[in-house]
């Protein structure tokens, strides 16, 4: 079998760093909280909650949190969106009232960035939230642990 590109072409074609050896800034992202009720009942419709990531600009425990584990678990079907914490963009809250990014946070009492947050039916907190930053290692599990917490309750709840 051959390729239009050889090899050595094929590596540096698909590697982020560019020539001058400066790593591209990644264009991927999460999505942007814009109607919670339609988030959460398209991901109760997959028999899951609804994961949603509050971050600050410029926090790279946020950014770690969000390359390292959120964006793949997005990219595989999870549902999730993204709140900032300092935003004033708008966002239909639970209640079906536009609110900004920041109104949210505020009711939701989070003060620490990130914060992962896992809603159900209602809009229900349905798992216990991960604050701040944790140890890489433990990272994965302990997030692991709340999706499937949260998705017990869902079907509790009347979900999938």
């Amino acid at each position: 079998m051959t390729f239009p590109l050889s090899r050595r072409s094929f590596v540096l074609a698909s590697c982020p760093v560019l020539a001058w050896g400066q790593v591209q800034p990644s264009t991927a992202a999460l999505p942007v909280a814009r109607s919670l009720p339609d988030e959460l009942a398209q991901a109760i419709r997959q028999g899951q909650g609804l994961l949603v990531m509050v971050s600050l600009e410029g926090c790279p425990f946020c950014k770690m949190a969000r390359q390292s584990h959120l964006l793949p678990m997005w990219r595989e079907g999870l549902p999730l969106v993204q709140v900032d914490m300092r935003s004033t963009q708008p966002v239909r809250d639970f209640q079906g009232q536009m609110v900004t990014h920041e109104d949210l946070v505020r009711r939701w009492r989070v003060s620490i960035a990130p914060t992962l947050l896992f809603f159900g039916p209602g809009g229900r907190e349905v798992a216990e939230r991960m604050e701040g930053a944790y140890q890489p290692d433990f990272y994965g599990p302990y997030l692991d642990e709340r999706l499937e917490n949260a998705r017990q309750q869902v079907r509790r709840w009347g979900g999938r």
